[in-house]
């Protein structure tokens, strides 16, 4: 059998109010409505079932074996409803204890410590999973649902300026980040205010595997150069990277945040011709732009951006 569409979950709510209370007055003050839409809601919802449920006796509703066989499945029915939006809200990711968020290597020394002490302040119950990668790593578990946000560094050339993705996500910059020649302590460029590229033709680089952000700016820098530069070795991750330039494998380039990693390297600027700036941001999804744990995350990205220096302002 169709059900009337009359018959709302309002109206159970209504009905299972009455039935517990048994008092129309009582049933208005608790649902904030009026004793009059509290009676109207019952005999509508009579209507609808096409049965009666309730003994009129004056002015009173006396319930009737009907209406406490109905309140059973009505119960069932509100407490299905109720559960279900919980589990879509838990499956999106909504109000969930638990918040899982991707970041880079080279993130971990000061950014990334103090989003999560506020973070924690903020939501003291919240659990925190951090998953570190690069950019091309972080951005697919993302659009995957397996992170909830990533704190990556974005250029000019980046996945955001793609249409699809920068109508499906929410960016939040921290701070901008300036790529230096990061060089072995007393190497012959040590002092230079400056560095240009083209005094590093015949040098030995290291650098970082494809996907990370500061390996795209490694490649755009010395295209920019025009040559290739000599690389001796790849790796996955910054302090590999540091401890080879520091061992005196190659150089290399990297963003000036890795300069507290390590007291074994120098990082000197670049001719402004050849350099490359990362904006730290914070990616999550439009479509959980409001949820309370992304929305606090959001503030704390905000606040650390308002007090870091380097932060320029926004997209």
């Amino acid at each position: 059998m169709a059900i009337d569409e009359a018959m709302t979950l309002k109206k159970l709510e209504v009905f299972l109010a009455f039935m517990k209370l048994n008092n129309m007055a009582r049933v208005s003050e608790l649902l904030g409505q009026s004793t009059v839409s509290v009676h109207r809601s019952l005999h509508s919802l009579e209507d609808a079932i096409r049965c009666p449920l309730f003994k009129r006796d004056g002015r009173s509703l006396i319930p009737l074996q009907t209406a406490y066989t109905f309140a059973e499945y009505a119960q069932r029915a509100v407490d299905a409803v109720a559960e279900g939006v919980k589990k879509v809200h838990e499956a999106a990711g909504f109000n969930a204890t638990r918040l899982k968020i991707g970041s880079l290597y080279s993130l971990t020394l000061r950014c990334i410590p103090q989003l999560m002490i506020g973070l924690k302040l903020r939501k003291p119950v919240l659990d925190i999973d951090l998953t570190l990668g690069s950019n091309r790593d972080l951005m697919q578990q993302l659009a995957d649902g397996r992170l909830d946000a990533i704190v990556i560094g974005l250029h000019e050339q980046s996945d955001l300026n793609d249409p699809e993705n920068s109508q499906a996500l929410v960016a939040v910059p921290l701070f901008d980040d300036d790529v230096f020649l990061a060089a072995p302590l007393h190497s012959p460029y040590a002092g230079r205010k400056q560095v240009n590229l083209q005094d590093l033709r015949e040098e030995k680089f290291v650098t970082l595997t494809e996907g990370f952000v500061t390996s795209q700016d490694f490649a755009a820098c010395f295209e920019r150069a025009g040559f290739a530069p000599n690389i001796s070795m790849r790796v996955q991750d910054i302090f590999s990277l540091i401890n080879l330039v520091s061992g005196g494998i190659g150089y290399s380039l990297l963003p000036g945040r890795v300069g507290k990693f390590s007291s074994h390297i120098e990082l000197i600027a670049l001719e402004s011709k050849y350099g490359a700036r990362q904006r730290i941001t914070l990616l999550l999804p439009k479509s959980r732009e409001r949820d309370p744990n992304l929305l606090a995350l959001a503030a704390e990205c905000r606040m650390y951006g308002r007090h870091d220096p380097t932060s320029k302002g926004f997209f």
